[in-house]
This record gives C-alpha cells, sequence and structure tokens, in this order.
C-alpha cells in the first residue's frame, strides 16, 4: 500500500532558508550563497551559487533537490568565490560530508555558514520531479536515514520533518546477499560491474573524490584499467569502495547519477556496516581526525593475523 509522505513544511522551510540568506549576504557574514533553485523543467530543481542578497528569492527546498551540495566546495567551480566565508545549503546526508571532509583537512568550519534543511525525503532518480513524495517514489537512501534534522548547523529552520518507518531497502538487500554463498555474491557483484562504461560520474559527484589527479588515471604506472572491461572494471569498483569505506556519507550520489543503475549505495552501506561492526565507526557529525582504516588502536581486531 502506498503511503503518502508529508512535504508541507518545505515551503516554510524555503520561506526561511531564503530570509536567511538574504540577512546573512546584506550583513556582509558570507560571500556566497550554494542553494537550491527552480529548473526549466516543471517540479525539478537544481543547484545554484547565489553572491546578491536579491538572489536569495530564488531558493527552494522541495522534494527534488536530491543534489549533494558538498561536492561545490571540493571540485574547481569558477561560480563559488575563493575568498569569505560560503554559505551553504544542506540536508543531512550533505551535513556528514562536508563533516568529514572537515576531518580530512579539506574545509574549515569557520570557513562555512551552515544553513541545514529539516528532510523527510528527497525523490527517488527514477521519478518525475513533479510527483508527490511517497513511499514507492521516496529515494530508497531515504529510507535509512538517521538524520532528517542536521546537527551543529548555524541556521536550521523550526520545521520538524515527519520521517514514517518504511521499509529499509538497503538493509533487505544487503541482508539477501549476505545470506548467499561467497561464489554466489561473486558472481553477483561481477554482472553489476560488467555494466560499468567507465564514465566516472560516481567519481565527479562523489565529494571524497576531491584528489586533483586520480590514481586510477595513472598510466605510468598504469595502477587500474581505464578501459571498460570487465578486470579494469571491478578493480576501479573496488578500489572506490575501499577508499570510501568509513568516509561515505551516505548520499548516494554516485547511485543516482549512475548511467548503467549500478547498485553503488548499496556496496557502500555494506562496507559501512562492516566498518561499524569491526570498529564501532561510522560517519556521523563529529569531525575526526582519523578513520578506522588510517588509524590504530589496540582494541582492534588481530584475528586476521597468523
Amino acid at each position: 500500500m502506498t503511503q503518502t509522505i508529508d512535504t508541507t513544511i518545505y515551503a516554510a522551510v524555503s520561506e526561511a532558508i531564503q530570509a536567511e540568506a538574504k540577512r546573512i549576504l546584506t550583513a556582509g557574514e558570507v560571500t556566497a550563497v550554494v542553494g537550491y533553485a527552480a529548473a526549466r523543467r516543471k517540479g525539478s530543481a537544481q543547484p545554484i551559487v547565489i553572491t546578491s542578497a536579491v538572489d536569495a528569492q530564488k531558493l527552494i527546498f522541495t522534494p527534488a533537490c536530491v543534489n549533494n551540495l558538498a561536492v561545490y566546495l571540493t571540485k574547481a567551480k569558477k561560480e563559488i568565490p575563493k575568498s569569505g566565508r560560503i554559505g551553504i545549503v544542506v540536508k543531512g546526508c550533505d551535513l556528514k560530508a562536508l563533516v568529514g571532509l572537515m576531518g580530512e583537512s579539506q574545509l574549515k568550519r569557520e570557513q562555512l555558514y551552515l544553513i541545514g534543511v529539516p528532510c523527510a525525503g528527497v525523490l527517488a532518480s527514477t521519478i518525475q520531479p513533479d510527483t508527490g513524495l511517497t513511499s514507492d517514489s521516496i529515494a530508497p537512501k531515504c529510507l535509512e536515514c538517521d538524520a532528517h534534522l542536521p546537527q551543529g548547523c548555524d541556521f536550521v529552520p523550526t520545521q520538524t520533518p515527519v520521517s514514517p518507518e518504511l521499509e529499509k531497502k538497503y538493509a533487505a538487500e544487503i541482508a539477501r546477499l549476505e545470506a548467499l554463498t561467497p561464489q554466489e555474491r561473486w558472481a553477483y557483484w561481477k554482472e553489476q560491474f560488467s555494466k560499468c562504461i567507465k564514465c566516472y560520474a560516481c567519481r565527479q559527484v562523489c565529494p571524497f573524490c576531491f584528489c586533483e589527479q586520480c590514481l586510477c588515471d595513472r598510466n605510468k604506472p598504469q595502477m587500474v584499467d581505464t578501459t571498460p572491461r570487465p578486470a579494469g572494471n571491478t578493480a576501479w569498483h573496488i578500489v572506490r569502495a575501499m577508499h570510501l569505506a568509513g568516509r561515505c556519507a551516505g548520499c548516494a550520489e554516485c547511485e543516482r547519477v549512475c548511467p548503467m543503475d549500478i547498485p553503488l549505495n548499496l556496496l557502500n552501506r555494506k562496507m559501512a556496516k562492516e566498518l561499524k561492526e569491526l570498529y564501532d565507526y561510522e560517519a556521523g557529525f563529529q569531525v575526526n581526525d582519523k578513520g578506522p582504516l588510517n588509524s590504530y588502536t589496540e582494541k582492534d581486531d588481530q584475528s586476521f593475523i597468523k
């Protein structure tokens, strides 16, 4: 049975975001605000960077605001001023990405003005943007979100999102895969990776892929085959999954932009589950200098040492 999800607060949230953006731009507290604006297609939204208080009225928040805007602070975006404090609109999953980047010394908290968004969920990538938010149209990542109300922001609208309990699709699929034999799981992922065309959209949209030159692009020596062939595809996705282990914020942007519908966030969530079980570590709102895979404690499991 399809269940409608209440998004009536989104209009009030949009107004609050507009008012706060206008205030901080007028006061000179920030030089720009990164947020969402209406796009050409009915009901759709797109990222926008505003530098004038007059443009604050363009800012919105709707179920179509799917992008993780944190990527705009790590990629070379000419629209972002090179100096001054930057305001940014963040959902809970976006905020986790920013916190992770702060822990990796890619961003400094004092350089940001965080406008948190009370979020009951956004639309899945396959859904028309003017569709209402329901248990059928909501993005799977939102079904397992524990951050509907961002913490530690400079400003958060007073509205409280209502998030109904729905089936956690990723958790169910992970459980299904874990019940298979190793050979069956390997066959599943080989089939998924075989679809990869090496477009690297997943890399380009990920806030944590901020290296100026990716290891996988190097050819002297070549670490990963750059052609879309089985061995190179598998190597690329395993390298990427390990690279994100303990860092992934669960925004699922990689899965959303994948043109071949590879369940990349499923792999990321499986890695997050392993890190939680092995090291009691997960991405959150607390800035950590080091993650579990680049640090050592005496409590670490050493049973693998023979």
